[in-house]
């Protein structure tokens, strides 16, 4: 079949608001793709946004039987599961905003650095994002494309082989660029300078990069002052105000932004949005983030950069654990073998209760369990949950959205191994990545 019937066909289904023409939008070459896209208006290009969310949502469905079938079987817990095509899915989203707008998609390693599915990433992104050498290292080698490396402050031996691995270096402060402005650019790397953008609605301090006396971005005032001195030096401005929110508070926050730095934009080659975009979520407003890029790169003439990184894996994996034991103490209390102090840290950081598959808030089913982790911390507990049925030692139980922000932030706290990493690779087969030993533990202390 030609292109253009290809084309042509694509433009019918979606008129005709046909789910399928979700996949076969994703197979055209990028030609084809950006041929699609000049071709429909702009009722046409929303109808297909939500076919290809809808696709999407209707594949995570699906995931959530699988994650059961395979945790039934003999997979030994606790085990964190990465589903690869579930990724691409996401990855596919994250392709389409780029398909609509021409900007770039970095993918942040502090969120997810499970290097053996950056293959199926990498096809889709054009780098990642990295907060210090070992991140810059990792990305440069695994995962290839641009690396952006962002610090709050940069060691000095560590700064020429940060600069060996990256393709641009963003500076928190003008003493740091001062210090090592100079370097980089004989390095041929471009210079970058976080900003505070003087809005955020991050609730949680702890995630606020704009919380008073945040040490996160240089300051409006400050900038003003020094700015001028560097001119000449600055490839780009970053920031980062957002955690796990939608493109209203990104559309503020923009708002926020230019108020405080569109003089200087239009000089640049880039400006970074930088991450906290949950863009791959059911409920994420796609077009509006869409008209924000656009309208931004039309006004200022610059490349824009994003850099989500829990958007990249999104409930794209799981954590399984099985009831070691269940005691009682005017509650019944199960016992697992896996720990939220040392295997989903964010569970007592935020803190937030995990979704555990098959399970209900507290007086929502019939049976009612504390859920907690083996380790001697008091608070090491995921929740209050109830299930359908009394839990027995030995079941299985699945904690949702489990790829981001564990892999890379558990420990080995009183010794307790780390979960085995597994992946689902396209095509159903399990492959068992990563096993964790003594010497994981032991290497760790001296």
């Amino acid at each position: 079949m030609s292109a253009d019937r290809k084309i042509e066909e694509i433009i019918k289904a979606i008129s005709g608001k046909d789910i399928a023409i979700a996949d076969k939008y994703h197979t055209l070459s990028g030609n084809e793709r950006k041929k699609v896209i000049e071709t429909l208006k702009p009722k046409g290009l929303k109808s297909l946004t939500n076919l290809i969310k809808k696709a999407k949502k209707r594949s995570f469905e699906l995931a959530n039987k699988r994650f059961i079938s395979i945790a039934e079987g003999k997979l030994q817990t606790p085990v964190y599961l990465i589903d690869e095509t579930l990724i691409e899915e996401n990855m596919r989203i994250l392709k389409y905003v780029k398909d609509r707008t021409g900007c770039r998609i970095l993918h942040a390693l502090k969120a997810y650095a499970s290097f053996t599915t950056f293959p199926v990433m990498k096809k889709y992104l054009d780098g990642v994002c990295a907060s210090g050498l070992n991140e810059a290292r990792l990305g440069y080698e695994e995962f290839g494309g641009k690396v952006h490396t962002f610090g709050a402050a940069y060691r000095e031996d560590e700064i020429r082989q940060i600069l060996k691995y990256s393709k641009a270096i963003i500076f928190n402060s003008f003493y740091q660029l001062q210090e090592y402005g100079e370097k980089t650019k004989k390095g041929n790397v471009e210079i970058g300078l976080r900003v505070n953008p003087g809005h955020a609605e991050v609730t949680n301090r702890m995630y606020n990069p704009c919380a008073p006396y945040s040490r996160l971005g240089i300051i409006n005032e400050v900038f003003k002052e020094e700015f001028p001195k560097y001119r000449g030096m600055v490839d780009g401005l970053h920031f980062h105000a957002m955690c796990e929110q939608n493109s209203d508070v990104l559309e503020r926050i923009l708002n926020s932004f230019e108020r405080l730095y569109g003089e200087y934009i239009k000089e640049l080659k880039w400006v970074n949005f930088g991450g906290g975009h949950h863009i791959t979520r059911d409920d994420y407003n796609l077009e509006l983030l869409i008209k924000l890029i656009n309208t931004f790169k039309k006004k200022y003439k610059v490349e824009v950069y994003l850099e989500p990184g829990e958007a990249s894996v999104l409930n794209a994996g799981v954590l399984i654990s099985s009831v070691l034991d269940i005691v009682k103490n005017k509650m019944e209390i199960a016992i697992l073998d896996t720990s939220a102090e040392a295997h989903m840290p964010d569970v007592l950081l935020m803190p937030y209760r995990p979704c555990i598959i098959d399970s209900g808030k507290p007086g929502e089913k019939k049976y009612a369990y504390r859920i907690a982790g083996p380790t001697c911390l008091a608070g090491d507990i995921m929740g209050d949950y109830s299930f359908d049925k009394p839990l027995k030692r030995g079941d299985k139980l699945i904690f949702t959205d489990m790829a981001l922000y564990t892999i890379v932030k558990n420990t080995t706290f009183n010794g307790i191994n780390l979960p085995d990493i597994a992946v689902i690779r396209d095509g159903g087969k399990v492959e068992l990545v990563r096993r964790f030993s003594y010497k994981d533990y032991r290497n760790r202390q001296s």
